[in-house]
């Protein structure tokens, strides 16, 4: 597993510090590929426990709001795209809130083009968008992406494809995310779920 050459060591939280670790965490992500319905992401811990679930709420036949929840089901962040834009944009409130008071960040996307996707994140205070405070760069057709702290090279999470023959077969897509030391995996794993909308958007 990398290690990242420069950790940060003040904890990077965007969701709650209760989701920041002193050491790398490796987070399990499994997409039921065939499932369309309620529940179609499980992200587990290295031991097989389930941290989060991703419920899909569908709210139009174009447009779905998702619903990251703990294990024992309460709402951590929702997550809808934003419609009306030049640019594809996805907001995420804290929650199972869409009010604007509980606005947690917005997540633009940078590139035009569906195998290589590249997503500028600004943070609610951000209201200039002039310097991104995180940003996304990689290929959800490969399942390889990186995460970036602001417009840096410094990377605080990194996600590859967990290639086994029984995923393929029984219709599950799976893939591991290393979130590195002092960084909100709860946010990341927001990320990774606004990546798999815009795969879906692009696919449609």
């Amino acid at each position: 597993m990398a290690e990242p050459s420069a950790p940060l060591v003040n904890p990077l939280c965007v969701i709650s510090p209760h989701y920041c670790a002193p050491y790398p965490v490796d987070l399990a992500i499994v997409r039921k590929v065939l499932t369309i319905s309620d529940g179609n992401f499980v992200v587990t811990d290295a031991k097989g426990n389930i941290i989060f679930k991703v419920k899909g709420v569908l709210l139009t036949l174009l447009h779905q709001r998702r619903i990251i929840v703990d294990a024992a089901g309460n709402p951590v962040v929702t997550i809808r795209q934003k419609v009306r834009t030049v640019h594809s944009r996805w907001q995420a409130f804290r929650g199972e809130s869409t009010d604007s008071k509980d606005l947690l960040f917005n997540a633009k996307r940078h590139s035009v083009l569906y195998l290589k996707t590249k997503l500028d994140v600004f943070l609610a205070h951000n209201t200039t968008e002039e310097v991104c405070d995180f940003k996304v760069e990689g290929s959800w057709f490969e399942r390889s992406c990186v995460i970036y702290a602001g417009d840096s090279s410094t990377v605080i999470a990194k996600m590859h494809k967990k290639h086994t023959a029984q995923s393929i077969l029984i219709g599950k897509d799976n893939f591991m995310v290393t979130v590195y030391p002092n960084i909100d995996y709860a946010f990341i794993v927001a990320l990774i779920v606004i990546l798999d909308e815009i795969n879906h958007e692009g696919t449609n």
